[in-house]
């Protein structure tokens, strides 16, 4: 196998030839690329060919599900990864179109080791790339990445028989029949289902229906152009519209997903976006009901309720904090034994006995409303008012260019690290800790905090704050943050702030 070059001219005879592939596509756990600006097909095929050596590198048995979201040029670039696949040996069983929680479900429901997830995931139009795994529930973490990136841009490919091709029908209303099992509502709800015209549409409203729920549609017709916003829960515009949704329609809430249905939003009955660690919390609560003693996972961008709040201390709880990324979370609630983990993205990992711990946008909506059935006389807005009250930023995002962030990211933790040590304060409160696990985590005395981390998949630096004590507090953290952040030149502007 040629080595793919990092740049190729389009409109070439090259072009339509020759591998290529820009090397800051293989991120920490996703791959990801701009589409065909960072990647051809031919380079394509060279990472299905790399992913394909790298199973049997591994001794995987030589078998994998492939699957795709609803973009108009995701089955092409399906298409070519497992022309590669097929070419390293392996057989490959395409699911067709496809939510990535699918794709996870199918190696169980189809009994295959390996996974290749074709999506963009929650980026706009114009970005694809492969999440994948050999071990179920989880996806490559920056190891196997990392092993992957080497045998792919080193030409390491190895050609060998044995490949093969099946299309598998079905896979879709087996994970919609796994989904609803044999639950059914008992309490009437009226939910907006928000879908951004993404891959979630062709199976969202369906749930429901299942459920006995009553939906009340937005943005539920497939059209990978995405006429309204890109399906992203986490960004304000498509929180905004499900709000308005709630609010015209009288729903007892909103539930929206990514553009791979990986990830739930949530906007309680008055209107009120609920960001997904607090989403968490009101779940941890429910479930520590009933799994007494549960150890649950959050990401370091989470609320530090999950370690403070009486409820779960109550029931026994252990918090853990860990690094942000699908799949760590996924490794970590593995690796522990806990129930769940949490990320403020919207990714829920529900392990045994609630789902099989990976990340799916779909369980969570079924698990919310079962919540809602255990919980009859609450609103979802009572459920929000009874938590801790906290003031908290959405996750913000300034560019820093994927050449520059983690440079640019050592340098700002040494200097948060340096702030504790010489005993500043940051929003007028004492540094009580400087947790690095993933960035830097400044908590402060009265467990309020700001987070600054380096984005996996997108050319950006990640900013979250929080404060147990005002609106005016949380901004007086963030200025502190952004203060540090702005020492650094090769840091640009926010995609959104307070």
């Amino acid at each position: 196998m040629t080595k793919p070059a990092a740049t190729v001219t389009p409109n070439t005879w090259e072009f339509l030839r020759d591998p290529m592939i820009t090397p800051t596509g293989f991120r920490e756990y996703d791959a990801r690329w701009k589409y065909p600006d960072e990647i051809n097909l031919p380079g394509m095929t060279a990472l299905g060919l790399g992913l394909g050596t790298q199973m049997h590198a591994r001794g995987i048995k030589p078998v994998i599900a492939v699957g795709n979201d609803y973009r108009d040029y995701s089955l092409a670039i399906k298409n070519a990864l497992i022309i590669g696949l097929m070419q390293a040996g392996i057989q490959v069983k395409d699911i067709g179109p496809a939510l990535s929680p699918m794709a996870y479900f199918s190696q169980f429901h189809l009994d295959v080791p390996a996974v290749a997830m074709v999506t963009a995931s929650h980026n706009p139009n114009g970005w694809t790339g492969v999440k994948m795994g050999f071990e179920r529930p989880l996806t490559h973490g920056p190891d196997e990445m990392s092993e992957l990136r080497d045998i792919v841009l080193q030409g390491r490919g190895q050609p060998r028989p044995g490949g093969g091709y099946e299309f598998v029908d079905g896979v879709r209303e087996a994970y919609l029949d796994d989904l609803v099992g044999d639950f059914k509502m008992t309490r009437k709800l009226k939910v907006v289902c928000a879908t951004g015209n993404g891959t979630a549409a062709a199976f969202a409203p369906e749930l429901f229906e299942r459920l006995g729920v009553e939906v009340v549609e937005s943005h539920n017709t497939l059209d990978y152009t995405f006429p309204h916003y890109n399906p992203n829960p986490e960004a304000m515009e498509m929180l905004h519209d499900m709000s308005d949704s709630v609010k015209a329609s009288g729903a007892d809430f909103a539930l929206g997903f990514d553009g791979d249905g990986d990830r739930c939003g949530v906007v309680d009955d008055e209107g009120e976006e609920i960001f997904a660690d607090k989403v968490g919390v009101i779940m941890a609560r429910d479930l520590a009901k009933i799994y007494p003693n549960a150890t649950f996972v959050a990401d370091v961008k989470s609320t530090g309720l999950f370690a403070s709040d009486p409820e779960l201390k109550k029931h026994g709880v252990t918090a853990d904090y860990w690094k942000t990324g699908h799949s760590h979370m996924k490794r970590r609630v593995k690796e522990i034994g806990a129930l769940a983990g949490f990320e403020k993205s919207g990714h829920y990992f529900l392990a045994e006995p609630i789902g099989r711990g990976y990340d799916c946008g779909m369980r969570v909506a079924v698990e919310i409303c079962k919540l809602m059935d255990r919980n009859p006389d609450m609103k979802m807005s009572d459920l929000r008012k009874a938590l801790p009250k906290t003031w908290s930023t959405p996750t913000m995002s300034p560019y820093a260019a994927d050449t520059e962030k983690y440079d640019i990211l050592e340098r700002l933790v040494e200097t948060l690290v340096a702030k504790h040590e010489a005993g500043e304060m940051i929003g007028g409160r004492a540094i009580k800790d400087v947790v690095t696990v993933n960035g830097a985590r400044v908590i402060l005395e009265n467990g309020g905090w700001g987070l600054v981390r380096a984005s996996s998949n997108t050319p950006n630096l990640v900013v979250v704050c929080e404060s147990p004590e005002s609106e005016a507090e949380l901004r007086a953290i963030f200025a502190d943050i952004d203060a540090v952040i702005r020492t650094e030149p090769g840091v640009g502007d926010y995609d959104q702030t307070i």
